[in-house]
């Protein structure tokens, strides 16, 4: 496939940080509620002067949190209900059709907002997308991506939770769509993109693997093959590809690992008689890895393939990682994420065999 109209932009171009754009935030959602979901949008809309913020949900639990008068660029946009975290997102966004989360995304719908943010039910976040959104002209299936803190800098993951049962086409769509990200957002020129399967060899794996390295063989990506899940630490690609089944166990494996390890280090350094003077000793260097796996500052993942900027973050995300997930959201709308990605794809025809509908995103997430 060939990218050269979807690459406007060198990577390293600046993007233009003092053009306003508009962010929606589902106030509501989260396993913390409009207490750290409004801190943390606030203070990211003062750090930013050329972002509007739109808070979606209760007007009046919202307006506790924010100061009064209301604060310049700061918009109330009411919504009376709220899609709880254990909820069926199939039934919630059918009973709720005036919850916090549809009334945010049909704000970029509308064209009042450039980006929605929320860390509420993952699931009811991508549904509402695909629903309100729809999917991009040649796109079969959005997919989640997330970016992983490794030794040389963040890759980024992707499906981790939007389609359990991805083609080989799918796959391809995906590298496309994520390799667009990384060079537009993160600014990584000729991203490497590999598959994550069973072994390093190109091509091995399952036939769904054998295709998609077919595929992406004949694209002008940077593809290298294939990586394993003891690579992904070591920042071997930047790109790299897999099934939402495969992705979700691995981000979470991140996640929980990353958290045993510093809690590991936390108890050895508290222990007596001699784990405190290490801990003093070691201050700087832990702080510096401590930063290194501060995955926070990564703010949200993307759903890439639909007709908008959606960042879906964590839902125990408290006020900092909140202020990373809005920075995020601004910065993909400033890059034109939506319009590179169509470009790309360019309206053309899907498959037979990768055009079933898009899985259920309500029910695996």
């Amino acid at each position: 496939m060939d990218l050269s109209d979807a690459r406007t932009a060198a990577a390293n171009d600046a993007l233009d940080r003092t053009r306003t754009v508009r962010v929606a935030v589902d106030a509501m959602g989260g396993d913390h509620g409009p207490e750290e979901v409004v801190a943390g949008a606030l203070a990211y809309a003062h750090e930013d002067p050329a972002v509007e913020l739109l808070l979606v949900g209760d007007e009046a639990t919202i307006a506790r949190h924010v100061a009064s008068p209301l604060p310049e660029r700061v918009t109330l946009v009411h919504a009376s209900q709220v899609i709880g975290m254990h909820e069926s997102p199939a039934i919630a966004l059918r009973q709720k059709r005036d919850s916090s989360i549809l009334v945010a995304t049909g704000l970029v719908r509308e064209g009042r907002a450039d980006a929605v943010v929320t860390a509420g039910h993952t699931g009811a976040g991508m549904a509402a997308a695909v629903l309100r959104l729809g999917r991009l002209p040649g796109v079969d299936r959005p997919a989640l991506a997330v970016q992983l803190i490794t030794a040389t800098g963040p890759l980024i993951l992707i499906d981790i939770g939007a389609n359990p049962d991805s083609t080989a086409f799918n796959l391809s769509q995906y590298a496309t769509m994520a390799t667009i990200y990384a060079e537009q957002v993160m600014g990584i020129a000729r991203p490497r993109v590999a598959l994550l399967s069973i072994g390093e060899e190109k091509g091995k794996g399952d036939a769904r693997i054998a295709e998609a390295t077919v595929l992406l063989d004949g694209t002008d990506l940077n593809f290298i093959g294939n990586v394993e899940g003891k690579d992904l630490p070591q920042g071997t690609a930047d790109v790299v590809v897999c099934d939402a089944v495969l992705g979700n166990v691995v981000i979470k494996f991140f996640e929980g690992l990353s958290s045993f390890i510093v809690d590991e280090f936390r108890t050895e350094l508290r222990r007596p008689p001699f784990g405190p003077i290490a801990a003093l000793l070691l201050r700087p260097g832990l702080a510096r890895i401590r930063r290194r796996l501060d995955y926070e500052r990564l703010g949200g993942a993307p759903l890439l393939g639909v007709r908008g900027v959606v960042i879906i973050t964590h839902g125990r995300a408290r006020r900092r990682m909140i202020r990373y997930a809005v920075g995020a959201g601004a910065l993909a709308a400033r890059a034109g994420i939506p319009a590179r990605i169509a470009r790309a794809f360019g309206g053309r025809d899907i498959p037979e065999t990768a055009a079933e509908p898009m899985a259920d995103a309500v029910a695996g997430a």
